[in-house]
């Protein structure tokens, strides 16, 4: 079977007609419609199409999408595992080394038929059991990018010289499960995205228009807060994201502190989980990126054959306990997995102990 054609489909949109990839973001000030995956270790690849026509995601066919067997799903880090990572950075918050850090773990599957896979298929199946706002897909195969996103978090959405984020902390199945400790945490990352955005910005232009508002969604409730500002004259898409990446709430605070731990702490890399999956219109000078999380990617060059993957994480604080922050990465997973399993969400939900 030939590899499918390289595409991206953003908000109604798919994009084709593929003319050019660079890793060089001073591109996304150029001209022309790109597509944008950045690695949370940096790599970042930006595709520019040539044909961009409104579209709305295909409901799912039967058997378009062949996903992995629910019990072939393995964890970078398993509970206990998790679990004393949880408590290593309560030691490293003790110590004033952070105030938090976000742990996360990679899920992994074999593909049953590599050849066959497509992640436009899978994308089907998330937008039906798991709309989100930020959802997306970029196919380039030749670039080892196949990526697909229910992301429900705004990284930066940029209008003119306007940019902005999102940044989420805090979950719960309710409202009512949400702690002061998620509304602190919420709060100590606005701190740090302001920040970053201040690095970019004309000085004293950086505010917070919304602070943890609750959103719903599938499955779950998040903590949302808004950080605006207006870039500073000679800033463009190379300075923010220099400035701004990785997201600060899949980071901690502080960022380089909390990046420390994370390298000594998870054992698989990111990829596109926690990284930023979204879209460039560089003659208009709008763009939005979404954080890379709910996010699915196919992996074919592991040395066992091609895998899909699926990142989940969540935010550590003094107050966190240890097994309540492992249940909050299984309900962050269980839904999506269940997805991208056979048959397709029609079996017994996700569950790795």
């Amino acid at each position: 079977m030939h590899a499918p054609a390289p595409m991206a489909r953003f908000g109604g949109l798919v994009a084709t007609d593929l003319r050019d990839v660079t890793s060089d973001p001073a591109a996304l000030d150029s001209s022309g419609f790109w597509a944008v995956v950045a690695d949370f270790e940096g790599r970042l690849v930006c595709a520019r199409f040539g044909r961009l026509r409104p579209a709305r995601v295909p409901a799912p066919r039967t058997g378009a999408w062949l996903g992995p067997a629910a019990e072939d799903w393995t964890s970078s880090l398993d509970r206990t595992a998790y679990t004393a990572g949880v408590r290593r950075i309560r030691e490293h918050i003790a110590a004033g080394d952070v105030y938090q850090a976000n742990l996360c773990r990679v899920i992994s599957a074999p593909l049953p038929d590599p050849a066959a896979a497509d992640i436009d298929a899978l994308t089907a199946l998330l937008a039906r059991g798991n709309p989100a706002p930020y959802a997306g897909t970029v196919r380039l195969p030749a670039h080892s990018v196949e990526v697909a996103t229910a992301s429900p978090e705004l990284f930066l959405r940029r209008t003119g010289r306007t940019v902005e984020s999102g940044p989420i902390k805090g979950t719960g199945r309710t409202p009512d499960d949400l702690l002061e400790k998620d509304h602190a945490e919420n709060v100590m990352i606005v701190d740090l995205v302001r920040n970053d955005l201040g690095r970019v910005c004309a000085t004293g232009s950086v505010t917070v228009p919304a602070l943890c508002a609750v959103e719903r969604h599938p499955g779950l409730v998040h903590l949302v807060s808004t950080v605006r500002g207006e870039l500073a004259q000679g800033a463009g898409w190379p300075e923010l994201m220099a400035g701004t990446f990785p997201p600060g709430s899949v980071t901690g605070a502080p960022k380089f502190g909390a990046l420390r731990i994370i390298e000594a702490l998870e054992t698989a890399p990111r990829g596109p989980y926690c990284g930023a999956v979204g879209w460039v219109d560089a003659d208009r000078g709008t763009g939005e990126l979404a954080v890379g999380i709910r996010t699915f990617w196919i992996d074919r060059a592991t040395p066992a054959g091609p895998v899909l993957r699926f990142g989940t994480g969540a935010g550590i604080t003094w107050g966190s306990d240890p097994v309540r922050e492992w249940d909050e990465t299984e309900l962050k997973a269980s839904r999506l997995l269940t997805l991208a399993s056979r048959p397709h969400g029609e079996g017994k939900a996700f569950h790795l102990s």
